[in-house]
């Protein structure tokens, strides 16, 4: 079951309902007042592993370091 989050457009309240997405459509035709809100996204990563955002300078320094102290290992310094 997934968390919903719509906005009454009769009182501009916000309300959460949890249902399966199999009924998101249904109940979104019988309650044509209601209107869905994405409040966030989720994370689906960490930007730095996944390559979207290198890490700042200092901690690529100390990654330098581990990297140069154990010889032969496959640490990714940027």
């Amino acid at each position: 079951m997934a968390n919903y989050t719509f906005l009454n457009t009769l009182n501009n309240e916000e309300i959460d309902i949890s249902m399966p997405i199999s009924e998101l459509d249904d109940y979104k035709a019988q309650n044509t007042h209601l209107e869905q809100l994405i409040k966030f996204a989720p994370y689906i990563g960490d930007p730095s592993r996944l390559g979207l955002r290198k890490p700042d300078s200092g901690f690529r320094d100390v990654l330098k370091k581990v990297k140069k102290a154990n010889r032969g290992s496959n640490i990714n310094t940027w």
